[in-house]
């Protein structure tokens, strides 16, 4: 049995362990999170260097892609260094591939519902998913990427992939260097709800990104919304459905009753593949189209 595990530094409180076939071959996909500890992620990192099938790197990035030019999370670094021979992948791959048709496959099935309230997106960080974020400029959405507003904390939108571009080649060769700590929820933060920027949540039709960004924001009531993200517990789907979200869509496939970190299920794809190595954009969509993934739509209230 191949097994792809990812090292979190996210809430233990999301950790799980699901075994599914993939191609005819049993894959164990386990989360484990360490609370913000991204010393006990090294070490766990080192210990299961060379005894799985590939890592992924999860509660954050390596780095960020923005267009065609990378920047790299230097904090992150050091969580790593002890990787020497199991592949290790943040998500990247599934960002810039499976996430870049998610505004065309939500018009696909909700076309109707969404344009009738108006094809407006909220992307809480454009410059992590842009491939998603690309999928609803393209799709002809009205946009607000609120990068600045929830890493920075700080009231200026983004309108468009130009304005995108110029801020990460502004901010993110400094924001690469700061504490990762201080621009993203990590650990017990995670659990944590701050209402802000409501306005912009109650403008957009369609909220999307990271679930720990549009959660640590999000208002009491989010009627009718529809919310595009990933990596969602039964106690993530159970609040948006209670704050009154009317489509829950995942990225990655819902798999035991959640769905997983883009980052852990390319982990998955690599070691079903076998080659120890990361996979190319061109190889991981070859899989992807083998295994017939897809988002999945879920309607949470009639």
């Amino acid at each position: 049995m191949k097994r792809a595990v990812s090292i979190s530094i996210g809430s233990s409180k999301r950790n799980k362990a699901v075994e599914v076939d993939l191609l005819g071959e049993k894959v164990l996909i386990e989360r484990i999170g360490t609370d913000g500890d991204m010393e006990k992620a090294a070490q766990l990192y080192k210990e299961l260097d060379g005894q799985v099938d590939a890592f992924g790197v999860g509660g954050t990035d390596l780095g960020l892609l923005v267009g065609d030019k990378w920047y790299p999370l230097y904090s992150i670094q050091k969580m790593v260094r002890f990787v020497r021979q199991t592949p290790l992948v943040d998500g990247a791959g599934l960002k810039s591939t499976l996430e870049s048709h998610l505004a065309q496959f939500i018009d696909a099935r909700v076309g109707e519902y969404v344009r009738g309230k108006g094809k407006k997106a909220l992307v809480t960080s454009g410059a992590d998913r842009w491939g998603m974020a690309m999928s609803f400029l393209e799709a002809g959405y009205d946009c607000v990427f609120g990068d600045i507003m929830f890493g920075l904390s700080l009231p200026f939108p983004i309108r468009s992939a130009k304005g995108l571009k110029t801020m990460a080649a502004i901010l993110l060769p400094v924001v690469g260097r700061i504490p990762f700590k201080w621009i993203y929820p990590t650990g017990e933060k995670q659990e944590k709800r701050v209402p802000k920027w409501e306005e912009y949540y109650q403008w957009a039709t369609v909220v999307a990104g990271d679930c720990h960004y549009i959660k640590r924001h999000m208002p009491d009531r989010l009627e009718g919304k529809v919310i595009a993200t990933n990596t969602t517990t039964p106690a993530d789907v159970e609040a948006f459905r209670q704050a009154g979200v009317k489509y829950l869509v995942t990225s990655t496939p819902v798999l035991d009753g959640r769905s997983f970190g883009t980052n852990m299920m390319e982990a998955a794809l690599v070691a079903v593949a076998g080659k120890k190595r990361k996979l190319t954009l061109d190889e991981i969509r070859e899989l992807l189209d083998q295994l017939g993934f897809e988002p999945q739509l879920q309607e949470l209230n009639s």
